[in-house]
């Protein structure tokens, strides 16, 4: 490891400042993060420091602004941070982690895209001495990660059931688009499901998006089964769902989801949308909260070891208040 110059000093003013920086509610429309066109993993300035960052997926909105939440905060200090984007592929997840130990990191923030199938990248990391900050999606082997940062996943499933309870007190015929290998969607669902529990709901189908492709999946149901309504496990699926309903110009049929996404919000201004309500997360509020935690870790402060971002509903009632510009 490079020899870290004036660390104390560096990590205790990064930890004021962020402290002072992080806001209690979540993001507003001025607070999200621009992505940039540099290639990922690529350094943008030499400094003394470097933190590293391996991502399951930058394809995906969600990650594109964690990722740029994240080297913001960090580049305020003179802190440059190396994203690797391991492209939804858990073999190049794991080479990554050789590429990080070679880059000298510090510290480590890594979105695993299989929870399980990580472990031999966190081994790795921990026996070189670099710790490791978990977002998002928490990894199994969690005696291997330092700190986790992610959302409140249960609750942002929780509210898309209790929502739809509401409408449909009688119940009604679902189809559930999850992904069995990442754990965060495996809580929304599980949240969701506790929401509708004993409330005339049947799980007519359920759509693993990480094996299956969900458009197909989907026409091939419209032509068969008779639905109510669909909880997705992410915009990303949920957007492939409208889709589908679009083309087949089919009403009646609600659609719920998590993240809260500027495009799957603007689909709520829509005059008929299907989308019901989404569980919306805040990336640009995990990104400041996971560059706090790297702070608090290397000056060896006190810090939490799993923080759980709120998640709240956002419907056509209230999603002005949020915007559709940008993330939360």
């Amino acid at each position: 490891m490079k020899k870290r110059i004036t660390a104390v000093l560096l990590i205790t003013v990064l930890t004021a400042v962020l402290a002072s920086g992080c806001k209690k509610n979540v993001g507003t429309p001025e607070d999200n993060a621009v992505v940039d066109e540099q290639e990922s993993g690529q350094k943008e300035t030499e400094t003394e420091r470097v933190f590293g960052f391996s991502c399951s997926d930058l394809s995906n909105p969600f990650y594109m602004v964690l990722n740029e939440a994240l080297r913001s905060a960090l580049e305020e200090e003179g802190i440059s941070l190396i994203t690797l984007d391991a492209e939804a592929d858990t073999d190049i997840q794991i080479s990554q982690a050789d590429r990080l130990i070679e880059e000298e990191a510090e510290v480590v923030f890594l979105c695993p895209v299989d929870w399980e199938e990580v472990t031999p990248a966190l081994e790795k990391l921990n026996e070189a001495g670099i710790p490791v900050i978990n977002l998002d999606t928490e990894v199994k082997e969690t005696d291997l990660v330092k700190a986790f940062v992610g959302s409140d996943n249960r609750n942002a499933g929780y509210v898309c059931g209790e929502d739809l309870v509401s409408r449909m007190p009688e119940g009604g015929r679902i189809v559930i688009v999850e992904n069995s290998g990442i754990n965060s969607i495996n809580e929304r669902i599980t949240g969701f499901e506790e929401a509708v529990s004993n409330s005339g709901f049947e799980v007519v189908k359920r759509i693993d998006a990480g094996r299956k492709k969900v458009e197909d999946e989907m026409r091939l149901l419209l032509g068969e089964e008779q639905i109510d309504a669909v909880m997705c496990g992410n915009d990303v699926a949920a957007l492939q769902v409208l889709s589908v309903l679009d083309r087949a110009e089919k009403t009646g049929i609600l659609v719920y989801s998590v993240d809260g996404s500027p495009d799957m919000k603007s689909r709520l201004l829509e005059q008929d949308s299907p989308v019901a309500g989404i569980g919306a997360q805040s990336p640009i509020t995990m990104g400041k909260t996971a560059a706090k935690t790297a702070a608090a870790i290397l000056n060896r402060d006190r810090y939490e070891k799993e923080t759980y971002v709120e998640t709240f509903f956002i419907n056509r009632e209230n999603v002005d208040m949020y915007g559709t510009d940008g993330w939360q």
